[in-house]
This record gives structure tokens, C-alpha cells and sequence, in this order.
């Protein structure tokens, strides 16, 4: 008899084919499965802003409903783009698989002639992310960063409108909309480190489903699983929560972890940045190097300032 699983997502179109992704994974390891998709309505979805630090139920507005959901059994999985889970657990959930990652860059697109070597003054960069903002002017401190919700496919229409001379968004979630032909220009991640998580998709289910974390083993990645898991252990580590332009970017090559971090103040004039480089095996110790050379760096004043 076939099994059918119901996974919890939200309804955006980025969201479902980020879900339709990690059910592909999954399909290839069971092709017997058979999926129901159900949408459930966050409170980020209604208007509540993460990347603005408003106050979100705990942080969990893209999560939280979607968590309920699993919790009373009215679905079997939920998947999230890990960069939208809190590092606090929920008791009784567990992310059971992180698939491979995809590009965990921002990414740059730009209207006409405009590129990363060639962005003069006053040009109008759209962002709602503090952590973009104050990256952003840090490098280009002339640029004008101007706030820009909604989606993707939202923020380009604005861009096309010209409302904005560039935009900066995630390049795993152009990728994933299959948006690549809007020519993006991806940002060093030594100059703009991205959201911890980001490009990484969690697929999370009950803590006591023993038979569905032996389902959802085979797709879990030990490398996107090691990267994240530093990204997210440093972002526990400093706390600051929304409130605190942070980004957190971890690489594995040869058994070697490399961790880079940055804290900023938010008009981008104070930038603190740390990196590690260890063998895997000893992340807990990178994740303590890199806090340590961060706060001592200046990022405790920076997360003092803003609790």
C-alpha cells in the first residue's frame, strides 16, 4: 500500500518550490511515497516583519502555525527555509533533514548599466534586511538603501517599475523560482555575509516519528547539516536576535570548516567580522573562536546597544 505524508509549507511561490524541492530529494530515495501538499498561512505571510525586528509571537512568525501544525498531527512534515527557523527547539519537533544547499549568496540585480564595480552615489538599493543594510553601507556608505517587502517575484516587478535602481536578494531563491535570467551579480560573502542558513532548506517533523526521521535520514546532507548547524550554534551563541544586523557563513572543503561571521551597527558605520578555519571535527571550538573574536572585536557593544 502506498504511504501518503502530509507536508506543511507556506503558500508563497518561492515557499512550495522550495517544498517541491525537498520532496524531489525524498522521492528519490522512496519512490513509493505519495505527498499532500498543505498550505498553511503564517504570520509573516499577514505582515508581521522578522527582518525589521518587530515583535513576532517569539521570533517564529514564518514557523510558528506551520509548528502547531505538526504538533497536533495535522501534518506529517513541515518544510522551511532554515534561514526562517529560530535556533530556540519547540519541544516535541526536531528538523530531521537539511538537503544539500543550494548558492547561500546575495545576490545583486540591477536595472540598466548598474553592477557591483558601478554603483555611484544615491543609488536607490532596495532591502527590508537589516543585515543587507548595514553590510550594504558599510561598502557603498552613498548608496540609498531604501525599504522593499514582499516577494520575490514583488521586489523585481518594483525593480522593472523602476521604483528602485537595484535590489538584493537571496540567489537560492532566484534559482529556485528559476529566475536566473535576471543576470545576478552574486556579492562576496567576505563583504556581505549572508543570513545563517541561507539557501538551506530544514524539513522538520515530531521528535517521537522514529519511522519518519528513518525516511527522511537518506536525504539529510552531512555537509549542508555541518555548515548550518555552526551558522546557527554562533547565532544562538551571541543572541540578539532580529533586533542585530548578524550574518553567519560556514564552508566545508577537505574535512576543513571555514566559519565567517560579521555583527554591524545598523547605519553600517561599526562592522566587526571574525573568521576561523579548523578541521571539522572541532566546530564546537570555531563556533567559540569566532564569538569570542567578534565580542571582543566590538559586536558586545553593538548587541548591548540593541537588547
Amino acid at each position: 500500500m502506498t504511504e501518503r505524508l502530509r507536508v506543511g509549507t507556506r503558500g508563497s511561490p518561492l515557499a512550495l518550490a522550495q517544498t517541491q524541492e525537498a520532496l524531489a530529494h525524498l522521492q528519490k530515495v522512496h519512490p513509493d511515497l505519495e505527498f499532500e501538499t498543505v498550505e498553511i498561512r503564517t504570520q509573516g505571510d499577514e505582515g508581521s516583519r522578522e527582518d525589521l525586528g518587530t515583535p513576532l509571537d517569539g521570533k517564529r512568525a514564518f514557523t510558528k502555525r506551520i509548528e502547531e501544525a505538526l504538533l497536533d498531527g495535522r501534518i506529517d512534515l513541515a518544510v522551511h527555509s532554515l534561514k526562517d527557523v529560530p535556533t530556540e527547539p519547540v519541544s516535541g519537533l526536531e528538523i530531521a533533514a537539511v538537503p544539500p544547499r543550494a548558492d547561500p549568496r546575495d545576490v545583486l540585480v540591477a536595472n540598466e548599466n548598474l553592477s557591483l564595480s558601478y554603483l555611484p552615489p544615491g543609488t536607490r538599493v532596495g532591502t527590508s534586511s537589516l543585515r543587507r543594510r548595514a553590510q550594504l553601507l558599510a561598502e557603498w556608505p552613498r548608496l540609498q538603501i531604501v525599504d522593499l517587502h514582499g516577494n520575490v517575484e514583488t521586489r523585481l516587478r518594483r525593480l522593472d517599475a523602476k521604483d528602485f535602481d537595484a535590489v538584493v536578494v537571496a540567489s537560492a531563491g532566484l534559482e529556485r523560482l528559476g529566475l536566473r535570467d535576471r543576470r545576478p551579480q552574486p556579492v562576496d560573502p567576505d563583504l556581505l555575509t549572508p543570513a545563517p542558513g541561507q539557501g538551506a532548506l530544514a524539513i522538520a517533523t515530531r521528535t517521537s516519528e522514529a519511522r519518519l526521521h528513518a525516511l527522511l535520514r537518506p536525504i539529510d546532507d552531512p555537509a549542508a547539516r555541518a555548515a548550518t548547524d555552526a551558522e546557527r550554534a554562533l547565532s544562538a551563541r551571541l543572541g540578539g536576535g532580529c533586533n542585530v544586523p548578524f550574518g553567519a557563513l560556514a564552508t566545508l572543503e577537505e574535512g576543513s570548516l571555514l566559519l565567517r561571521a560579521v555583527v554591524a551597527s545598523h547605519d553600517g558605520r561599526c562592522v566587526v567580522r571574525a573568521m576561523r578555519q579548523a578541521p571539522a571535527q572541532e566546530a564546537g571550538a570555531i563556533v567559540d573562536a569566532v564569538a569570542s573574536r567578534l565580542l571582543e572585536g566590538g559586536a558586545d557593544e553593538i548587541l548591548r546597544e540593541a537588547s
